[in-house]
């Protein structure tokens, strides 16, 4: 054979010493064209080859029986191809490097098929996994298990549509069962986990549309999925989804053909049951369906419940017309009407879109630069107003700056190097600091928990916080930095907020916005059933009932329980507080609050019984009025155990919010502490950070609304805490409020004092009332 007229190809049999046999076409004494190879353990391949490697079209058949048939590059299984398993799996799709990637579909032997995308040999992104007993699911995936938001279909008509994470429900969802009912609420691990409501079959159900909005979700997830993922459609050899994905070699000798069925390679044991939404069988049968079949016929009632882990903890009877959006409505933002119109002025409905790009851009910018910037003590000058970076970003983009799909910005970085000091002395690393805020995910809106009528953002990971802040705020923030910097440098377990960055946007017209960036207190792997703002005052500090969901944050008077913990670590928590006061009052501040997170554990006898399977106890068919009582429901909880710490048991590494050294406890001879929940975590415990506590509830039996039940009155909690608001000073409007108030109110109950009063009270108010001492 010739080849351009120059390079000559011949066909012949070749033999080699190790027993291996080729036939076919030869270039320069390598296999070249077609041909086919003979493996002495008898595996053969026919097709194509170039330079001695298996390129092109080809077929390939191991000694057990395995077959692939398709493409191949550089001697791999690359591009679009067909694998059958000697065990009757059979994939088809796409392949990279011997691995499944792209999009592909594999039917299992034991029925089961899975057809989506593929990212170096496990399910990753999209796709579509159906049991062979019915059981349907389409959503996401990640590293091959479920994870992100999909739609689970059981074979008995149930349908969940949520979140998931690592294979099991995690986070908020909607769970309707075939006969009408409805229930929506979050879960976590597996298990229903906060508040909820249960919509009987028959009565009217919420505009799921408007609880995907409010939630974060987009409401057209199974449509798409459907769409994208039919049952009908076929695999096909090009896809729009683009997968960054750093190759790997492996020997083309060496291709693995494991047959991963669901049951072998998935975290969840049995394949045709563990994702078919168990609680049928165990707590949903508990928690769901006896609820729903008690209620069947009265169309107007719903519960509103709350789970600890899987158990029943509180229900609500409510009319439907208590939960219409009139009677119970809250905005994305509480954001004042002049600063919510002027800035959809400025962007024309497009505000939060435009000014998260723009806070992007403008971090990536000057996190960027300083950071190459060697190390060095800060100076006084630092703390200047010429310590400033002022950078104009234009659409187009500039010789300093990089285009954009925005509008035209000024951005005034403030503080610089301080910051970059203070990022560090919290132990952040700078690029992760940078992809955690200014990533492709990019930032989340959040609801505001107070009256400022700032905005909130939230970044995708929930590490970070950002805040609008007004002006005066900021005059403040930057004139209390230089003592500020003293403070978190001196006591590593500081409960007060930590800043990371402070900008200001300038817009076309004028129009400024000034951000913080601070750590997100409740960053943590626990689900977080409580949020408290507690300032130590009582005149206007309740929320109405009738506005609280699993995301209001409550205020002092809705505090219904005393926490106790342990000698030392309480001791070490009143101390700090008292120093943080101290240097709040010195910087003649106030209305500053401990914002306080619970983790509610459930009790662990109970917690056991909710997920034993065939259960026969019903925790939803709970008695009203005078048949209950709560003393005679008192159980001692045991879900919490302080152990010694290891630090090769427990992530160390810094969280956004975390910086000190782990506590020592009393109980256990004064050495430093890990908390073990006994199924879920085993965790360092820090000041503020999974502090271990027994919540005992001070309402009265006389005081409990005879529509709510709720079941136990000791609770073992996780607490997460610290000190926000401290830009506040005490300044003349404040006092001219003072005055006015206290004509009209108690002095000692309102919120607006002096400095050194403010301080005292909020001490003796958590000291007494909230962590009062264990006799």
């Amino acid at each position: 054979m010739e080849d351009g007229g120059s390079v000559n190809y011949s066909s012949e049999e070749k033999s080699f010493p190790n027993g291996d046999v080729y036939i076919g076409e030869i270039k320069a004494k390598l296999p070249h064209g077609k041909g086919k190879y003979t493996w002495s353990d008898g595996t053969t391949y026919a097709g194509d080859w170039e330079d001695g490697k298996m390129t092109g079209k080809g077929v390939i058949i191991w000694p057990s029986g395995a077959k692939y048939e398709g493409e191949f590059s550089g001697g791999y299984l690359h591009g679009y191809g067909t694998l059958t398993e000697y065990t009757g799996c059979v994939y088809r799709g796409s392949w990279r490097m011997n691995s499944h990637h792209g999009i592909g579909r594999k039917e299992y032997s034991n029925s089961d098929s899975y057809e989506g995308l593929w990212r170096e040999g496990i399910r990753e992104g999209c796709g579509r996994y159906s049991w062979s007993n019915g059981n349907t699911y389409v959503g996401n995936w990640k590293n091959g298990k479920i994870d992100g938001r999909g739609v689970m279909k059981r074979d008995n008509g149930d349908t969940f549509d949520g979140c998931w994470v690592n294979g099991l429900k995690h986070g908020s969802g909607v769970y309707r069962f075939a006969d009408g009912g409805l229930y929506i609420g979050t879960w976590s691990k597996g298990l229903k986990d906060g508040k909820g409501t249960f919509y009987p079959a028959g009565s009217k159900h919420p505009s799921l549309r408007k609880w995907c909005s409010i939630k974060g979700h987009y409401s057209g997830l199974s449509l798409n999925a459907e769409t994208h993922m039919g049952p009908k459609s076929s695999v096909k050899r090009s896809f729009s989804e683009k997968i960054s994905v750093s190759s790997r070699s492996k020997s083309s000798r060496q291709i693995s053909l494991r047959t991963s069925s669901l049951d072998a390679d998935w975290s969840l044991r049995d394949p045709a049951g563990d994702c078919i939404c168990h609680d049928s069988s165990s707590t949903e049968s508990q928690t769901l369906d006896g609820g729903q079949s008690e209620a069947s016929g009265t169309s107007t009632l719903v519960y509103e419940r709350e789970y600890m882990q899987g158990v029943l903890i509180t229900e609500r009877t409510r009319t439907y017309s208590d939960l219409s959006p009139k009677n119970k409505r809250q905005n994305k933002f509480s954001v004042k009407p002049v600063m919510k119109s002027s800035l959809m002025d400025i962007f024309g409905g497009r505000q939060s879109y435009y000014l998260k790009l723009n806070l992007q851009l403008g971090i990536r910018y000057t996190v960027g630069k300083i950071t190459p910037v060697p190390a060095r003590e800060v100076r006084s000058s630092d703390f200047g107003e010429r310590a400033r970076i002022r950078m104009y970003f234009p659409k187009e983009g500039s010789q300093r700056t990089p285009p954009h799909c925005s509008i035209d910005f000024y951005w005034k970085d403030y503080c610089p190097m301080v910051f970059r000091n203070l990022r560090e002395m919290f132990k952040l690393d700078a690029a992760e600091y940078m992809m955690s805020i200014c990533g492709d995910c990019g930032l989340r809106d959040i609801s505001s928990p107070g009256k400022s009528g700032s905005i909130f953002y939230l970044s995708q990971d929930d590490r970070f916080v950002i805040k609008t802040l007004k002006k005066s705020e900021l005059k403040v923030l930057l004139n209390m930095l230089p003592k500020y910097y003293s403070h978190v440098g001196k006591y590593e377990n500081t409960l007060i907020t930590k800043f990371f960055g402070v900008h200001r946007i300038t817009l076309r017209g004028g129009k400024k916005v000034r951000f913080v960036v601070m750590g997100n207190m409740f960053c943590t792997e626990l689900h977080i059933h409580r949020r408290f703002d507690l300032k130590g005052s009582s005149h206007g500090r309740c929320t109405d009932k009738d506005k609280i969901n699993s995301h209001t944050t409550l205020k002092d008077l809705d505090l219904k329980y005393v926490f106790q913990m342990d000698i030392k670590l309480r001791e070490s928590l009143l101390n700090q507080i008292s120093l943080d006061c101290k240097f709040l009052e010195s910087r003649h501040i106030i209305d500053y609050s401990l914002l306080l997170g619970l983790h509610f554990r459930a009790p662990e006898n109970l917690k056991a019984l909710a997920e034993l399977p065939g259960s026969t106890q019903r925790q939803d068919s709970i008695p009203f009025g005078d048949d209950v009582k709560q003393g005679d429901q008192l159980i001692i909880p045991k879900g919490l155990l302080l152990v010694a710490h290891e630090p090769n048991f427990v992530n160390t590494a810094p969280g956004p919010h975390i910086r000190g050294h782990t506590l020592r406890a009393y109980s256990i001879g004064d050495r430093e502490v890990d908390l073990l929940l006994p199924g879920t975590a085993r965790l360092r415990v820090q000041l503020g950070v999974n502090m271990p506590a027994q919540a005992i509830s001070k309402v009265h039996e006389d005081k409990v609304d005879a529509s709510e039940v709720e079941l136990f009155e000791v609770y073992d909690v996780v607490l997460y805490m610290g000190i926000i608001d401290i830009l506040q000073e005490y300044n003349m409007k404040k006092k001219i409020e003072n005055a006015c108030k206290s004509m009209k109110f108690d002095p000692q109950t309102i919120s607006v004092v002096e400095p050194k009063i403010y301080a005292q009270r909020f001490i003796n108010f958590l000291d007494k009332e909230v962590f009062p001492h264990n006799p």
